[in-house]
């Protein structure tokens, strides 16, 4: 009886393929932090002023993140590795993936913080039913399960930079208005890991797109087209449920519209919408842009971890080139 052995090989990082691979990785590293070095108490006397609606908004709209942010640990990442050019790209992607599992977490650590045990067990029972929420999971795992490695790159674009923004929305606009500011601390540091993770994706995505024929190209930049505009009439009815009573949902719509068109910017394609950053809420984007109170997350456990401070946002947080 004869036995196939499996020729193992060990991922040599002073030998890249893709120089790429290296730089994204030292920018994921770079940027690591946890939830339980930001202290989300300092806002209870915020929480406590917002009214009833306000509240109702923010646990929402993080209970909704928190299922996106659990659906791309579990499924999207395992989705990706099917189809890595490199071992290095299969590091990174390792990487993505935990830190989207913090990601999840994080908004647990806001609901323990504010919320009571009965209030969270309804924020989890709200997110496991909602019907919009669960439609817009259920389009992406349904690409990650059966798609093919194009359309499985391009679900996780669309995922990380366009469908989270919807809820990206509410704690940006109350740090505009200062208020909540180390909730938004939270909600900036994600948005800082999934710039890249958005950029990175969709760079591999064009790598293997501009190896295909044109006529293949042009199959795949129609389903594009047609995925996204299917999302996004999903995600203006959701957008509807969370933000209709609050009067917030036509600015909404204009910022999902500005980050749809940052994911097709990340995959390589034109602008589907209008919609530029001069046109989005002012607020939404000063709140998006204020400098952090630069927390030293880690002095409890030593100066290796000082690389954790958190920088304010730029554009070059989108770039990772």
């Amino acid at each position: 009886m004869t036995t196939n052995k499996q020729a193992y090989t060990a991922i040599n990082w002073n030998e890249i393929e893709d120089i790429l691979d290296k730089k994204t990785w030292e920018k994921v590293t770079e940027q690591f932090w946890l939830d339980t070095r930001i202290p989300i108490s300092n806002d209870l006397d915020d929480w406590r002023s917002l009214s009833e609606t306000e509240k109702h908004l923010v646990e929402r709209v993080f209970g909704g993140l928190t299922l996106l942010d659990t659906l791309q640990s579990q499924d999207g990442m395992a989705a990706l590795r099917q189809s890595v050019r490199t071992p290095h790209e299969e590091a990174v992607y390792n990487n993505i993936q935990f830190m989207e599992s913090v990601h999840a977490k994080s908004y647990s650590s806001i609901f323990s913080t504010l919320n009571t045990p009965k209030e969270i067990t309804e924020i989890f029972a709200w997110t496991n039913t909602n019907e919009f929420l669960q439609k817009k999971a259920g389009m992406i795992n349904d690409v990650y399960q059966t798609g093919t490695p194009f359309e499985q790159k391009i679900a996780s674009v669309f995922l990380e930079s366009f469908l989270f923004y919807s809820g990206f929305y509410t704690p940006l606009y109350f740090l505009g208005n200062n208020k909540l500011p180390n909730v938004a601390e939270v909600i900036k540091l994600i948005i800082r890991d999934e710039s890249v993770h958005g950029t990175y994706i969709g760079y591999k995505f064009q790598l293997s797109f501009n190896e295909i024929t044109e006529a293949e190209q042009e199959k795949i930049k129609g389903w594009v087209y047609a995925f996204l505009y299917e999302l996004y009439e999903n995600e203006v009815k959701y957008t509807e449920s969370l933000y209709d009573e609050i009067g917030w949902t036509e600015d909404v719509k204009v910022f999902l519209r500005y980050n749809a068109n940052k994911a097709l910017a990340n995959l390589g394609f034109s602008p589907l919408f209008p919609d530029t950053a001069e046109d989005v809420s002012p607020i939404v984007m000063n709140g998006l842009s204020t400098g952090t109170n630069n927390h030293d997350f880690f002095s409890q456990v030593g100066n290796g971890y000082l690389l954790g401070q958190v920088e304010s946002m730029s554009d070059s947080d989108y770039d990772i080139v």
